[in-house]
């Protein structure tokens, strides 16, 4: 049963308002007939509204960054956004629904065969800015270049038309660009991303709520159920489990 003050903090105005990260193709994949997004991320986000008994209203974003740009705006009560450091200053956080692995990609005949080789003064490397992966090379990166792109498929074309060295972006994307035989991905992935739901600073047992939720929509299947269904099972992969 759910008392009211965290159906209070979590629905203020009596509905569930859920921002949505709209680039992120994995997650979010789709319409439904009646025009509301259908994925992974709008399944999990309508399941928290229907354990707090509450509409789920949908806030759509075309970017990481300003879905988390508007966490002080008051526009959405939960943000479906990566985990990431420099995101948790206004945003708390809970425990990962999925993951993602991030890889490099480079040309066939490139010198460059690790993470490691690739940290060097004279590689540039192309990533869509402020997505998760983005920040996390920012922040771990010591030598190479980081160019920003205003979208994935920008920073694909950076490398595609030969712009940079190296390209940054989710494995199941980078996946396609290996049907020509011209690229090689790097192994192992340099980070994975940690799919969460994030909140708006709040009382602690807000998140506890969040976090145990998500753990038994892990452990009783709904996750899998939700990956299979929107055909990502094989794309994604859940807390805990091997890749």
């Amino acid at each position: 049963m759910i008392n009211q003050r965290l159906r209070d903090a979590l629905a203020p105005t009596g509905t569930l308002r859920a921002g949505l990260n709209l680039s992120n193709f994995l997650l979010v994949s789709g319409q439904n007939a009646d025009g509301t997004p259908a994925g992974v991320s709008p399944d999990l986000a309508r399941h928290i509204a229907r354990v707090l008994d509450v509409p789920c209203k949908f806030v759509a974003f075309e970017t990481p960054g300003q879905l988390a740009d508007a966490a002080e705006d008051d526009v959405w009560d939960i943000g479906n956004i990566a985990h990431e450091p420099d995101r948790a200053r206004l945003i708390d956080f809970s425990q990962p629904y999925v993951l993602i692995d991030a890889h490099f990609l480079v040309r066939a005949d490139s010198t460059l065969t690790s993470n490691a080789d690739i940290d060097q003064k004279d590689v540039s490397i192309a990533a869509f800015d402020r997505s998760a992966y983005d920040l996390w090379l920012k922040n771990n990166l010591r030598h190479a270049s980081l160019i920003a792109a205003d979208s994935i498929q920008h920073s694909h074309d950076l490398f595609l038309h030969g712009e940079v060295d190296v390209l940054a972006s989710l494995k199941p994307r980078l996946q396609m660009e290996l049907d020509t035989g011209q690229h090689r991905l790097v192994e192992p992935r340099f980070t994975a991303i940690k799919q969460a739901v994030g909140i708006k600073k709040t009382d602690p047992a807000v998140l506890q709520f969040l976090n145990d939720l998500i753990a038994t929509a892990i452990q009783d299947g709904f996750i899998a159920a939700s990956l299979a269904t929107h055909g990502v099972a094989d794309k994604l992969s859940l807390p805990g489990c091997s890749d």
